[in-house]
């Protein structure tokens, strides 16, 4: 039943994913995986905050994670009536994002949305605050649709532009490429876009993990498995967050293209 509470359930997906395969993976390969996911104690939290939605939920996880945030240019929110596109640098993936939404829901009274992974859906507490983007298989074809849905409604969007958290680079931690997606459609709906610094890393673990799958020319993504462990090593910390001034839509124009122009907010954002 799609109203059913969302728990994390290894065997169940490794049934799902690998039918034939499943039962031939030993028995301490799947509690490792359950123990780097931390199904049990994930599980725990999303049963204790059952029937929690949007903002609410948000901030029951800020509690969960004890996240505390030092916030700097608030004054920097529009509060005159415009729609914007807050856009921000990705360096956790999971106190980050959880982060933006909860300063911004309280904001501006849970009129914002997330365009994130449809797999985020599965949480029914955050379910209200996302547009689901799907850029593979069958329903790839919806994407335009999908993101087009979330510029066209009357809530302010927040973005990732680089997709997935920051990697390093050149012994420098920092956001991948960011997509252009958030200039043209900013553009084609007049929304101001604000930029937004968040400050985190994750360990040396996950970094030096992330390249060498990428040496190997390995294309799953196996980071992404350790990122629930890498969201609860990041407990009981304070982050700094600033939000810049936000930039006219109208910038944007022909002078250059819409990739460089992601370029350059996301050079603004690396300099607050």
């Amino acid at each position: 039943m799609a109203d059913e509470l969302f728990l994390i359930d290894i065997d169940r997906i490794l049934r799902e994913k690998a039918p034939s395969k499943a039962k031939y993976i030993p028995g301490f390969v799947v509690s490792y995986l359950k123990h780097i996911v931390h199904q049990e104690e994930l599980n725990e939290f999303l049963t204790r905050s059952n029937g929690k939605m949007g903002v609410e939920f948000l901030e029951a996880c800020m509690e969960f994670l004890d996240a505390h945030l030092d916030v700097h240019g608030l004054e920097n929110l529009p509060d005159d009536g415009r729609l914007c596109t807050f856009v921000s640098n990705h360096p956790l993936g999971g106190q980050d994002g959880i982060s933006l939404g909860y300063i911004l829901g309280k904001h501006y009274d849970g009129h914002v949305k997330y365009l994130v992974n449809d797999l985020l859906m599965n949480l029914h507490g955050l379910a209200p605050l996302c547009i689901p983007i799907n850029k593979t298989g069958r329903q790839a074809k919806d994407f335009p649709r999908q993101v087009e849905a979330g510029f066209a409604s009357d809530n302010h969007i927040i973005m990732f532009p680089a997709g997935l958290c920051s990697r390093r680079q050149q012994g420098v931690i920092k956001d991948l490429e960011w997509k252009k997606t958030f200039v043209t459609k900013s553009v084609e709906h007049q929304r101001d876009v604000v930029p937004i610094h968040f400050e985190g890393r994750n360990s040396d673990f996950f970094y030096n993990l992330a390249n060498l799958c990428k040496t190997l020319g390995i294309k799953f993504n196996i980071a992404m498995l350790y990122l629930a462990d890498e969201m609860l090593k990041n407990r009981h910390k304070t982050f700094r967050v600033t939000i810049g001034k936000p930039i006219p839509w109208q910038t944007f124009d022909r002078s250059r293209s819409a990739t460089e122009w992601a370029q350059y907010v996301k050079d603004v954002v690396y300099t607050l």
